[in-house]
C-alpha cells in the first residue's frame, strides 16, 4: 500500500471531507472516537492494544451513490477506510488501527425485500428492526446477535458467526443461511458485485478486509410463539446436562439453550425475584406447543421451572428478553458491575459428557466461571464455553488456556485483532484472494490481517491457490 494519511501529517483532512459532499461527515473529535471503538472492551488486553486507535473522520452515506463517492475519494487520495455497522464486535473489527475514513452505515437501512424464506436489507438495517418487519408477515431471522437492538445485519454477516438461533438452523456459514451479499470494491471506478450462495463465504466473517457490503440477503423460518424460560439446578453438572438433553431432544422446539454457573447469575439483578437464589440456570426460548414437554424435562434433570413467559407477558414484568443473559451478553452482565471481567471462547470436545464438564470447572480455580452456549455445526449439536474469567495479567489468562487444553478443549482466542486469530486459527486465502480483487491497494481494515503482508504483493489467482494446496 502506498503512504497514507497517517503517513503524511501534513494530510489536509478538512479539504477531503469537502470533497466527500453531500455525503453527511462527522468532525468533531469527541465523536470521531466515539465511532472508533466497538466492543473490544470486553478484553483487558485488547483495550490496552486499541484504546488509542482512532479514526480521522467519519462518513455517513445514506445510498449507495453516496456510499460509492466516499470509496473513489478515498482510492484517489489514499485513505485507510474502516467499516462501521453497530459496533458490536469484540475484536476490534470496527476500530481504524491506522486512522483514516470510518465508513458508518447506518443510514443505508432499507429492508427491501420480504419473501417466502428470505430478507434483503441493506447493510446498515438494524437487526431488530429486520426481525420487527419479518415477525409481522409470519416469519423471523433464522438467527440473530444478543446485540440485535444495535447490531446490523451487515455487520452480523462481516464480523459475527453464530447467534440465538444457531441451535435450530447452523452457524451463519452453513448452507442456504447467508443467501447473498453485494458488495463494492475499493478502486478508481467502485464496481458492486453480486455473491450468490456459497460464493457468499468470501466475505463472510472477513470484518470488511475484502470488500464493501452493501445488501445482505438471509434464509428466514416461519415465526413461532417463543416462550423465554429460564430453569434452575442445585449443581452445574445437573444443569449442563439438562442443557444438553434440550439441544438433543426431538420432543422440543428451540431458539437457544445456554446454561449459566451460580456466580454469574449472581451479577443478573433484573432477575433476583424471578430465580432461586444460588442456583445455576439454564436459559431457554421454546415454543408455547412444546412448552408441556420442557417442563417435564426439567423436572426429569432435577430441575425447577422458575420462569416462563411470552413476549407479551415479558414486556408487561419490564423484564429483559431472555437472550439478554446468553452468549456475549452474558458477560456484559457481570462486566456492569465490574469491568476487571473477561471472557474465552472454548470448543467442548464431547458436549454429552456433564461430567467431564464438572471436572474441567474444578481444574480452572476460581477466578474462572463456567458458562455454555449448545449450537448446531454441521448437523451436530456441539457446546462452547464462555466463562467469566476474573482478570490479573495475561501470563494467567495463558495458564488458563492450557488448563482448557490439557482437559482435550479447543481455544479460538478472544484476545487478539487479527482475522488469523480467534475461531479462524489460519488464514483464509480465499479472502485474501478477493481482497486483492476488490481492494488492490489495501485501503480496507488495515492491519488486522497477518497473512495479507504475506501475500499482498502476488496476483489474486496465486493467493487462492494456497487456499487449494
Amino acid at each position: 500500500m502506498t503512504d497514507t494519511p497517517t503517513d503524511r501529517p501534513s494530510f489536509d483532512w478538512a479539504n477531503f471531507a469537502a470533497s466527500l459532499s453531500p455525503v453527511e461527515v462527522i468532525e468533531e473529535p469527541v465523536l470521531i472516537k466515539k465511532r472508533s471503538r466497538d466492543f473490544f472492551w470486553y478484553s483487558p488486553v485488547l483495550n490496552a492494544q486499541l484504546k488509542k486507535c482512532f479514526g480521522d473522520l467519519v462518513a455517513v452515506p445514506h445510498t449507495k451513490d453516496e456510499m460509492r463517492h466516499c470509496l473513489q475519494r478515498a482510492y484517489e487520495a489514499d485513505v485507510p477506510v474502516t467499516l462501521r455497522g453497530g459496533g458490536t464486535g469484540n475484536y476490534g473489527q470496527a476500530v481504524p488501527l491506522q486512522g483514516g475514513l470510518i465508513l458508518e452505515t447506518t443510514k443505508m437501512n432499507r429492508i427491501l425485500e420480504i419473501g417466502d424464506g428470505y430478507v434483503r436489507a441493506e447493510a446498515g438495517a438494524l437487526m431488530a428492526d429486520v426481525n420487527a418487519a419479518l415477525i409481522a408477515q409470519g416469519w423471523e431471522m433464522a438467527m440473530f446477535p444478543s446485540t440485535q437492538d444495535i447490531a446490523t445485519i451487515g455487520g452480523f454477516v462481516a464480523g459475527g458467526s453464530a447467534g440465538i438461533g444457531s441451535i435450530a438452523n447452523g452457524a451463519l456459514r452453513e448452507k442456504g443461511n447467508i443467501m447473498q451479499l453485494k458488495a463494492f470494491s475499493l478502486e478508481a471506478e467502485p464496481q458492486e458485485h453480486v455473491f450468490d450462495a456459497e460464493d457468499a463465504l468470501q466475505l463472510h466473517h472477513a470484518w470488511g478486509l475484502n470488500g464493501v457490503i452493501t445488501e445482505v440477503t438471509l434464509r428466514t423460518v416461519p415465526h413461532r410463539n417463543w416462550i423465554g424460560c429460564m430453569a434452575t439446578f442445585d449443581s452445574y453438572e445437573a444443569c449442563y446436562a439438562a442443557g444438553y438433553a434440550l439441544a438433543t431432544s426431538t420432543q422440543i422446539g428451540r431458539k437457544l439453550a445456554s446454561t449459566v454457573e451460580a456466580r454469574i447469575v449472581a451479577y443478573f439483578p433484573r432477575l433476583k425475584d424471578h430465580l432461586r437464589e444460588g442456583k445455576h440456570l439454564l436459559v431457554s426460548l421454546v415454543p408455547a406447543e412444546d412448552m408441556e414437554a420442557l417442563r417435564a424435562l426439567i423436572k426429569a434433570q432435577g430441575g425447577h421451572l422458575d420462569l416462563a413467559m411470552s413476549d407479551a407477558e415479558r414486556q408487561a414484568a419490564k423484564l429483559p428478553h431472555v437472550f439478554e443473559f446468553a452468549y456475549n451478553h452474558t458477560t456484559l452482565q457481570v462486566l456492569k458491575a465490574d469491568r476487571a471481567a473477561t471472557y474465552q471462547q472454548i470448543g467442548v470436545p464431547d458436549p454429552a459428557d456433564a461430567r467431564a464438564v464438572a471436572a474441567v470447572g474444578a481444574a480452572l480455580g476460581n477466578d474462572v466461571w463456567q458458562h455454555h452456549e449448545f449450537a448446531r455445526v454441521d448437523g451436530k449439536i456441539v457446546a462452547f464455553d464462555l466463562p467469566i474469567i476474573w482478570f490479573t495479567d495475561e501470563a494467567r489468562l495463558r495458564e488458563i488456556d492450557k488448563t482448557y487444553e490439557a482437559h482435550g478443549h479447543s481455544v479460538a482466542d478472544a484476545h487478539t485483532y487479527f482475522v488469523e486469530g480467534g475461531g479462524l486459527k489460519n488464514a483464509d486465502y480465499r479472502h485474501l484472494a478477493w481482497k486483492k480483487r476488490m481492494d488492490p491497494k489495501g485501503l480496507l481494515n488495515p492491519g488486522k490481517s497477518r497473512a495479507w503482508e504475506e501475500v499482498k504483493h502476488l496476483p489474486a489467482e496465486e493467493i487462492e491457490a494456497k487456499a487449494k494446496g
